[in-house]
């Protein structure tokens, strides 16, 4: 549930047993030393703030049963290199990817309508990002300071590109 290992900073991996069907808000918010992290299929939704803070988790696969990932969910995790967003989930919701510093590749399906205010902003070693046709919103800042981006193809179905999205 929410908050359950919430500031246990010693935590370093986590294999979620199945049947857990959501990982609530804060679950695991600022376990700084989470490294892995296992989620079985059985898991539909990962909740606002659920790794926020924890910033030796480098790889975390999302299975294909999530449907939804909360805003802030992995906001922090500065080492982060990559993440792959299952063709089930049809948000990036506000501050998801936030400050993950070292995330240099990101698969957005084509499953993905609305890109959150804020996404991916300060993801420093992000260097390209190709936005699937399904795409019609680009939030607010959602790839400010995004310094190494050096290619971005924007799909014709984008109708809402907000205020400083790639600034």
């Amino acid at each position: 549930g929410s908050n359950a290992f919430q500031y246990c900073y010693s935590l370093a991996s986590v294999t979620i047993p199945s049947g857990v069907t959501s990982i609530g808000s804060y679950t695991f918010n600022t376990c700084y030393a989470l490294a892995s992290v296992t989620i079985p299929s059985s898991v539909t939704s990962i909740g606002d703030n659920a790794f926020r803070y924890c910033y030796s988790l480098a790889s975390v696969t999302i299975p294909s049963s999530v449907t939804s990932i909360g805003s802030y969910a992995f906001q922090y995790c500065y080492s982060l290199a990559s993440i792959t967003i299952p063709s089930s989930v049809t948000t990036i919701s506000n501050y998801a990817f936030y400050s993950c510093r070292s995330l240099a590749s990101v698969t957005i399906p084509s499953s993905v309508t609305t890109i959150g205010d804020y996404a991916f902003q300060y993801c420093d070693s992000l260097a390209s990002v190709i936005i699937p046709s399904s795409v019609t919103t680009i939030g607010t800042n959602a790839f400010y300071y995004c310094y190494t981006l050096a290619s971005v193809t924007i799909p014709n179905g984008v109708t809402t590109i907000s205020n400083s999205a790639f600034s």
